[in-house]
């Protein structure tokens, strides 16, 4: 693979770009505070937005590395106001596979704001990263996130039980993927 780092994507509705340090608020306030957003994240709920002003410095300060991936999910008519945020959970470049994990705030689910995203990023790392495989796995209690991985083309690989912990229990994940021949036959 050919590492880009996380650079700007942008599609008919969303603007994929690297986070900034001014991003914090919109973080803490539009996902990153609640609940029923981080009811299935591996990170706990953010309590005080100092958290978050930690994690977006953190992520501002590896924006620039090739091999490093952090994108705001930013909804062109709400201007550049911070709704999500999609990354690189994990790669292998021997493999050439490439693992993308997604939140997004309350407000703005349901409205295929995500399958968007994530169809931009499957593009993005078949076309100018050349990944060989696109996955993803979702908590098997969170039914609507696997519905986003089916709509971009990925593949029911099964279910790993007690695969992680979440939020001090161990969880059951599905796992979806997608190879590079699989898009390039659909596209």
């Amino acid at each position: 693979m050919i590492h880009k780092g996380t650079k700007t994507i942008e599609t008919e509705r969303i603007i994929l770009r690297p986070f900034k340090t001014t991003d914090a608020q919109a973080m803490f306030y539009n996902w990153a505070s609640d609940d029923e957003v981080t009811k299935y994240v591996t990170w706990p709920t953010h309590t005080d937005i100092s958290v978050t002003r930690l994690i977006v410095d953190t992520w501002v300060n590896h924006s620039d590395e090739e091999n490093y991936y952090q994108w705001a999910v930013i909804l062109k008519e709400n201007g550049d106001e911070p709704i999500g945020s999609m990354s690189v959970v994990e790669y292998n470049d021997m493999l050439e596979n490439i693992e993308i994990g997604y939140c997004i705030g309350k407000k703005w689910w349901g409205k295929g704001i995500v399958t968007e995203a994530f169809a931009a990023l499957i593009k993005f790392f078949f076309e100018e990263v050349g990944a060989e495989k696109v996955c993803a796995r979702h908590d098997v209690d969170n039914p609507a996130s696997g519905k986003v991985m089916q709509k971009c083309g990925l593949k029911f690989e099964g279910v790993i039980r007690r695969e992680l912990f979440v939020k001090g229990k161990p969880r059951d994940l599905a796992h979806y993927s997608i190879l590079k021949e699989e898009y390039l036959t659909d596209k």
